[in-house]
């Protein structure tokens, strides 16, 4: 569910395709989990939540969506996780090789949609976002499991702390 008074998306359950057919099930840890949303990401899900009532209204009696769902196919009915996968790759490839205009200088890598999910975790870890909070956005049941995940990220920081502190030191002498 998305509240974007909230704004906040409460995560209850996951998608998956089985023998081409859709099956809706619990979180891994049966929870739902509640991830906060910055603004301009609520303000980007308003422009779409609009864009889509549009749709709604010319399709009329044919739309077959209900609210249930931020991303629909363009009759109303829920996108398969699928869709949303081979979606991310594409995206980069036309950033990377746009038909009209140059390309960008440093272009994106090749990503899956998964590893969004990592950098989120990374950049979140690196800016010095407590392990607790990120576990919490990520629904890791503890924090143990996000630190051994993003052990790699945990030690660039208990690196950069020494030198924090060194810093502090010298310059409280």
């Amino acid at each position: 569910m998305v509240d974007l008074d909230a704004p906040e998306i409460r995560i209850t359950g996951t998608t998956a395709v089985i023998e081409g057919q859709r099956i809706e099930g619990t979180t891994k840890s049966g929870k739902s989990r509640v991830v906060s949303l910055d603004k301009d990401t609520a303000d980007a899900l308003r422009e779409h939540r609009k864009h889509q009532q549009e749709q709604r209204l010319c399709l009329g009696p044919t739309w077959k969506g209900t609210d249930d769902y931020v991303f629909t196919t363009g009759w109303g009915e829920p996108i398969y996780p699928t869709t949303v996968t081979s979606l991310v790759p594409n995206l980069i490839a036309a950033l990377n090789n746009p038909k009209n205009g140059p390309k960008p200088k440093k272009p994106l890598p090749h990503a899956r949609l998964h590893d969004l999910r990592h950098l989120h975790a990374t950049t979140l870890l690196l800016a010095g976002v407590p392990v607790h909070v990120v576990a919490a956005r990520l629904g890791h049941a503890d924090p143990a499991i996000t630190l051994r995940v993003y052990a790699h990220v945990i030690n660039e920081q208990m690196a950069s702390a020494a030198d924090i502190f060194a810093n502090a030191v010298k310059n409280s002498a």
